[in-house]
């Protein structure tokens, strides 16, 4: 007797074709725009503990030098200041939290090697630059805000009842802040004293970062911030001689701390209207040349 041995049967050809299980299908990958660089350095901006400490020693030291100032002289008839001018004193030294904090925003990174880090995320290193730009900008510009106003409303609350003296009354300067033979802050006092105040510091320590981002290393843009706020001032002062009157003047007008100052309507030099927003307006095309040179750094060396 014969086994039969079976035979392989072929396919159906009427049969579909059996298919493996199909798996989820892949999620399209999303693409980077400047929205994400910014969420990211908002993001570390906001976790660093040193941003913390800075921009609070800025605000006690702005609030609180215009509150001793203003205590100290309230009990004066007239202190031949504007109303809201002590403000000025206090965000001198405050200014100098947000210088540093611009320098660290950018050369810490370089320091500790996070650079690269942040460079292999975002490739575009131009969008790096300008999403730390941005992020520091606006904070740095809410927090003196936030420091300005209460300040601003110190002095007005503690000085606002100066009687000013009828020999006063004439002095083209300060014309303007008497009001029925009292001290008043005008409109565009309150305005310097706060808003532009806030914007002078806020485009400081942006050109701040533009010098980090430069120099990549903290302990030497720092010094040169230092250096660009307090020599030509300091250098001013100690230049003397007819010969070097012209000079003299000129560095003393066109100093960042007399800008600042003019905003509070006391300049150290020159007495031109709206002095402060037009060296304002200096500053800010000092600070966008010198962040094009770290753009173009940026994009020609390595992290």
């Amino acid at each position: 007797m014969t086994a039969s041995i079976p035979l392989p049967q072929q396919a159906s050809p009427h049969l579909p074709p059996v298919q493996a299980p199909a798996g989820p299908a892949p999620l399209p990958a999303a693409r980077a725009h400047l929205g994400h660089a910014i969420a990211s350095e908002w993001t570390k901006i906001r976790t660093v503990r040193s941003t913390v400490w800075t921009l609070v020693m800025m605000f006690v030291l702005t609030v609180g030098i215009g509150l001793l100032f203003a205590v100290s002289v309230s009990g004066d008839d007239y202190v031949g200041m504007p109303l809201l001018a002590g403000g000025f004193f206090g965000l001198m030294l405050g200014q100098i939290c947000v210088i540093t904090l611009g320098v660290l925003v950018i050369s810490s990174e370089y320091s500790t090697g996070m650079m690269r880090t942040t460079l292999t995320a975002c490739p575009r290193r131009g969008r790096v630059l300008t999403a730390k730009a941005i992020v520091f900008f606006l904070l740095s510009f809410l927090m003196t805000f936030a420091a300005c106003v209460p300040t601003a409303l110190i002095q007005s609350a503690l000085l606002s009842d100066q009687s000013v003296p009828e020999y006063a009354w004439d002095d083209v300067a300060m014309s303007e802040s008497i009001e029925r033979g009292e001290l008043v802050a005008t409109t565009g006092q309150v305005v310097g004293a706060t808003v532009g105040a806030a914007l002078y510091v806020s485009v400081l320590g942006l050109l701040a970062l533009a010098v980090g981002a430069l120099l990549r290393h903290s302990a030497g843009a720092i010094t040169t911030m230092l250096g660009i706020v307090l020599l030509p001032l300091l250098a001013g002062l100690f230049l003397v001689g007819e010969s070097l009157e012209t000079a003299r003047e000129k560095l003393i007008e066109y100093s960042p701390l007399n800008g600042l100052a003019s905003l509070f309507d006391i300049p150290i030099m020159g007495d031109e209207p709206n002095g402060g927003w037009s060296l304002l307006g200096l500053l800010a095309v000092i600070t966008v040349a010198v962040l094009i040179a770290a753009y173009a750094k940026l994009n020609s060396t390595d992290a």
